[in-house]
């Protein structure tokens, strides 16, 4: 098999940590609704074996797993076109992962900066599934011979690691069996700023509501947040150079941008100059027309969770059609007997 003959496929996984915000929207859940529409099989997975490398409190986990699923769902993404399943149901992943942990070397999971930031100066008490945490991603995303995986900054270097495991693996069995995937980072707001602090990201995690808008705010919540969104004293410039180093601007622009689809040249010709009295209320009324109805079909389709669970373990049941035997040919590969009746 040569890389060419992979039938190109999209895989990526958000975790369910619950309360989703427009960064997650547009970083995310919007670009990955799009994908579907360009003739590629996509796979969208609610990871929540990575949500447990911290402790979760059990109900809050199932809660926030089946909102993550309203989430993309409300953001467009049609289960009958793209297979949408949570991590857990797939057993496939926990089996491959094990065989990237023998493939994987101490000294590449040691330079992964993410664990560095979680782990902190109390590392020897974190959990070895968030040391292990890249081996796993690496079987998400391989397990499925995934071509291109939609990624955030934070997790290219994750995607590096999953692109050593397939070529070392290649290497070392003399085969051509991985598909060496190619990360996509597009768009204006790949990166979503807080609406407090144009320098840090818009998180879940920061004690202010109003840094950030939630999925699930509603219409008269968003409209007031754009409107108290920190800005400075001076209008939009005419050109793009000269939003260097007013971090809160660009952040309004992109988010703009990006819920508009236009480019930021474009937004720059449309209100450039313009003073923020002016602009805000654009972007508010603009948030409100995209998310707002995001927000109500969530809270519809949280009423009725048994539908959610009907959907996840249908697209578990596709996914595992595929999954399964890639497995299966792994072992084969490796020499493990039996594995014709994985």
């Amino acid at each position: 098999m040569t890389e060419a003959a992979f039938t190109p496929r999209v895989f990526s996984g958000i975790q369910p940590s619950g309360n989703l915000h427009l960064g997650n929207y547009l970083g995310a859940l919007k670009r990955f609704a799009e994908a579907q529409n360009k003739g590629i099989q996509t796979l969208y997975c609610m990871v929540d074996l990575h949500a447990i490398t911290v402790w979760q409190d059990p109900a809050d986990l199932a809660r926030a797993t089946r909102e993550l699923a309203a989430g993309f769902i409300a953001s467009g993404l049609d289960p009958a076109r793209s297979i949408l399943f949570n991590q857990s149901q797939v057993a496939e992943h926990t089996q491959m992962a094990w065989v990237f942990n023998c493939v994987a070397r101490m000294g590449w999971m040691q330079r992964m900066t993410q664990f560095k930031d979680k782990a902190g100066k109390n590392a020897q008490n974190a959990s070895l599934g968030l040391f292990a945490y890249p081996a796993l991603m690496a079987a998400d995303i391989l397990t499925y011979h995934a071509t291109h995986v939609p990624v955030g900054e934070d997790q290219k270097q994750h995607l590096e690691l999953t692109r050593d495991i397939a070529i070392k693996f290649n290497h070392d069995y003399g085969v051509e069996f991985f598909p060496i995937p190619e990360p996509v980072i597009e768009g204006a707001a790949t990166r979503v700023m807080s609406l407090r602090d144009g320098s840090s990201k818009m998180s879940k995690s920061d004690p202010s509501d109003m840094s950030r808008i939630n999925l699930t705010d509603d219409a008269d919540t968003i409209a007031k947040k754009i409107r108290k969104a920190k800005t400075d004293p001076e209008p939009l410039p005419s050109e793009v150079a000269g939003l260097e180093g007013r971090p809160e601007a660009r952040n309004l622009v992109n988010i703009y941008a990006a819920l508009a689809d236009m480019t930021v040249d474009q937004v720059m010709a449309e209100a450039g100059g313009k003073p923020f009295s002016e602009f805000k209320p654009m972007l508010a009324d603009l948030a409100v027309d995209r998310i707002a109805p995001i927000s109500t079909e969530m809270a519809r389709l949280m009423q009725d969770l048994s539908e959610i669970d009907r959907i996840l373990a249908d697209g578990a049941a596709r996914a595992r059609a595929i999954a399964a035997p890639i497995l299966r040919q792994t072992y084969e590969i490796m020499g493990m007997v039996g594995a014709r009746e994985v």
